[in-house]
């Protein structure tokens, strides 16, 4: 998720399109809270471990 994030993040910034670059920023701030809640080891949808 983090990196489809900073993909479209730079898709976005190349291409000067507001809406690919919010969007890779949300997935970017999503996949890392992700992954810090899965290395402290809290159970997250329903799994301890998120590959």
């Amino acid at each position: 998720m983090i990196i489809l994030g900073l993909i479209l993040l730079i898709v976005g910034l190349v291409a000067s399109i507001p809406i690919l670059t919010t969007i890779g920023v949300i997935l970017i701030v999503v996949g890392v809270v992700l992954a810090l809640l899965g290395r402290a080891g809290n159970a997250i949808g329903g799994r301890k471990h998120w590959y």
